[in-house]
């Protein structure tokens, strides 16, 4: 069985989670002082934010239930010239985890993982921070991205 993963960044956890818990119909299955998962069924999705990185989508990914099925997802990746970046038994979002990043055309992460025990700390990703290093744009300055132009407002705008 393979689930969706989403991780969103959020600047209150607090509220983020009251309002998430309304969304879902459930209380988060993990809670720490900086993250919070939901495991849901309806949809079918490994739902976690936190409060690492700047508010938004952080990244994607695609949890499987074994090795094996990791393995196959990867493979996929590398045999259509992804370059991944691929971890072993590391600790991340509070669990123990194998995982493979890439990036897609766009630039938005992705990460398949399987994963296989929890941890009693958030952890860090080796793994994502070389995907980021060779995904950044090459004006981004001292590991910031560069800034995104302000989106000028226009008549054939469907909402305005």
């Amino acid at each position: 069985m393979k689930r969706l993963h989403l991780h969103v960044s959020v600047p209150d956890l607090a509220q983020s989670i009251r309002f998430y818990e309304t969304l879902f119909g459930a209380a988060p299955s993990v809670v720490k002082d900086d993250y919070a998962k939901w495991m849901l069924d309806d949809p079918k999705v490994n739902f976690a934010i936190s409060t690492h990185r700047a508010p938004g989508l952080d990244h994607v990914g695609i949890q499987v239930d074994t090795a094996e099925e990791l393995g196959e997802l990867a493979g996929r990746l590398k045999a259509a010239g992804a370059e991944t970046f691929d971890e072993a038994a590391t600790t991340c979002c509070y669990a123990k985890s194998d995982k493979s990043w890439v990036g897609d055309p766009a630039g938005l992460r992705w990460e398949t993982f399987y994963t296989f025990g929890e941890a009693t700390t958030y952890g860090d990703s080796p793994a994502l921070a070389e995907l980021e290093a060779a995904t950044r744009p090459a004006s981004a300055c001292c590991g910031a991205p560069a800034a995104a132009p302000e989106p000028q407002p226009t008549a054939t705008s469907c909402c305005g």
